[in-house]
């Protein structure tokens, strides 16, 4: 009887140890889902951003911040049923604080006249707030560690339509496995922090101008924009 107890608890520590090595061989898969983690706030919708952006100004050890001149947080309405998000800011977003303000901004502004739309009916943001330095794209640790704050956005926002310019927006919000030039066009159902939105991808302005030819599948994603927000 003695022997039986003994081997038990031989069996319950080697168990308990085991159960031990599986926590720490996942450590770092339980700190890319807490890095992942939503952020929430309390107040007004205004309140809210405001709060977002003093969060976002707090990051430490960020070498984008560190390279930056200025945060760009936001541009647009508030209260808009799309929310735009792009890649970036560039050198003139960094200069400026806002999203969209040199030639690839004029390039949006005039897509977004061609569809009835402007910056006052729109809101505007990017996956990242701070610019990569030499207009790099971001890495894939900037754009996990910025995600949370992205996806807080998004719900603070309420948007019915999310517009993804480009690929690195794409690829942040719906997954790697999907390329632009196969997304694009397509509307997806996609919840995210609990809100099931409409989400449609598209070329970002500053591949169009790169690419201009491409600017005839661009307007097929803004005529699907229009159709979609007059539905809603």
């Amino acid at each position: 009887m003695k022997k039986s107890l003994n081997q038990n608890l031989i069996n319950l520590i080697e168990y308990y140890t085991l159960l031990n090595s599986n926590l720490l061989l996942s450590v770092n898969e339980i700190k890319r889902k807490k890095v992942n983690s939503s952020i929430s706030f309390i107040g007004s919708k205004s309140e809210k951003l405001e709060k977002l952006k003093k969060t976002i100004k707090s990051i430490k050890n960020c070498d984008l911040k560190k390279n930056a001149t200025n945060l760009v947080f936001a541009d647009g309405n508030i209260n808009s049923k799309i929310m735009i998000i792009g890649e970036g800011p560039g050198a003139n977003e960094d200069k400026e604080g806002k999203p969209f303000v040199g030639r690839a901004g004029k390039l949006l502004n005039k897509m977004l006249e061609a569809i009835q739309l402007d910056r006052t009916k729109v809101y505007i943001t990017n996956v990242v707030n701070y610019r990569p330095p030499e207009n790099r794209r971001p890495t894939e640790d900037e754009i996990i560690r910025y995600l949370p704050y992205l996806k807080s956005h998004i719900e603070i926002i309420k948007p019915k339509i999310l517009l993804l310019l480009g690929s690195t927006a794409l690829n942040s919000l719906i997954g790697d496995e999907v390329v632009i030039s196969k997304a694009r066009g397509k509307w997806i159902q996609k919840e995210i922090n609990s809100l099931n939105l409409w989400v449609i991808a598209s070329f970002h302005p500053a591949f169009l101008m790169r690419q201009p030819e491409q600017k005839k599948l661009a307007w097929v994603d803004l005529k699907m924009i229009r159709d979609k927000l007059k539905k809603l």
